[in-house]
């Protein structure tokens, strides 16, 4: 372990901005802690139905908060992009290739999860297994993907942003919100938000490249300005403070994304930036350095089967009985207590969809793909293109 912490170490460019994937990294795992803490299956007889102690426990609302950090991959994703695109375009590199390079890398897993997923629907309908469960189930399996399906719109879509200010989209979801809160709109116009949500965030990411939040004005600006906002439209506006969708609630703050989602996505992208010099130092640092570096090179797929991981855990159990923090109510604080105990069991179970299924992510499942992998040099080599 010690020598491969220190191949890393040495085998990361100097000019690598560490900051960014250390950004990225901790991006990822809010959103996997986040899945895992408000995401319950809870046991009706033979049916699994989905359920979140926020319904039950509204005031545990700001676990959304440090939780839900969407906007924070989408600053990530807009920033590296930009540059990537820019440098490609200086050596003359073609968009289609450049376009092929960066959606291969997104979308090489997607193949694994949607192979299994769909033999296990087929497996569970052929064995007799409640309707309501399958769809509960496939649905928590495959609800990731509509994060990759925006993310690659707007990476395909970068050479037309890199100069896009992010008041524009701000200004789509103000009056998309204002046209179905205050006017009585269709439901249905606030799917513009799923793009124009986002991309705030993600232009926000091109004027990091471009130089324009490099100053620390800009980070307090967005970080006081976007907690301010949110507040504001949580106390006066009638938008929910939770931060993540809640089963049976009217509005959700994220499905498609509402005004107040966008505000405090621009908060955490300050509260980000403000970060950046402090996450650089600590990144100097070989051990932490290695975790991240190890975090982004596996970072699609720790997405796209964690909630697989926290069912095959729930199924796995139901061997055992009902089980308190897996099939119980949560509608509690002992839930909440058995739940945090449950955390590095998820841990093990996507440690072994990792093992399984890391492969896809780095080029491919196959014969040719998994040898590659074994390379003793591997880690160490792709360390360069996180």
């Amino acid at each position: 372990m010690t020598d491969l912490v220190a191949r890393i170490d040495a085998a990361t460019p100097a000019h690598r901005d560490r900051a960014v994937d250390a950004l990225r990294a901790l991006a990822v795992l809010g959103v996997v802690l986040g899945h895992w803490l408000v995401t319950a299956l809870v046991a009706d007889g033979r049916t699994l139905r989905t359920a979140s102690p926020l319904q039950h426990l509204p005031w545990l609302a700001p676990v959304s908060w440090m939780f839900q950090t969407l906007a924070v991959f989408f600053l990530v994703g807009g920033h590296v992009a930009t540059r990537s695109y820019v440098s490609a375009r200086a050596r003359g590199i073609p968009y289609r290739h450049w376009l092929g390079g960066r959606l291969g890398r997104l979308f090489r897993p997607v193949a694994a999860v949607l192979t299994l997923w769909t033999v296990v629907a087929f497996t569970l309908l052929l064995s007799g297994t409640d309707l309501t469960t399958t769809r509960t189930l496939v649905k928590l399996a495959l609800s990731p993907l509509w994060f990759l399906l925006v993310f690659a719109v707007l990476t395909a879509a970068t050479p037309l942003l890199t100069r896009l200010h992010p008041l524009w989209p701000l200004a789509v979801v103000l009056h998309v919100d204002l046209l179905r809160f205050g006017l009585g709109a269709p439901a249905g116009l606030g799917w513009i938000n799923l793009a124009a949500g986002w991309l705030v965030p993600y232009t926000l990411g091109a004027a990091w490249t471009r130089g324009e939040l490099d100053r620390r004005r800009s980070g307090r600006l967005l970080l006081l300005g976007g907690t301010a906002a949110t507040a504001a439209l949580v106390a006066w506006a009638g938008y929910p403070a939770s931060r993540v969708g809640v089963p049976g609630a009217a509005v959700s703050n994220l499905n498609p994304p509402t005004l107040a989602a966008v505000t405090f996505g621009l908060a955490q992208c300050g509260l980000a930036l403000l970060l950046r010099e402090r996450l650089a130092r600590a990144m100097r640092r070989p051990l932490a350095w290695a975790a991240v570096a190890l975090v982004n090179l596996s970072a699609m797929t720790l997405f796209l089967w964690h909630q697989t991981a926290l069912m095959a855990t729930t199924a796995t159990g139901l061997l055992l009985g009902h089980l308190p923090g897996l099939h119980a109510r949560p509608d509690d604080l002992g839930w909440v207590a058995v739940r945090l105990a449950w955390l590095p069991v998820f841990a093990v179970a996507l440690a072994a969809c990792w093992a399984a299924f890391r492969s896809w992510e780095r080029g491919g499942g196959g014969p040719r793909g998994r040898s590659r992998m074994v390379r003793e040099h591997r880690p160490v080599k792709d360390v360069r293109h996180v």
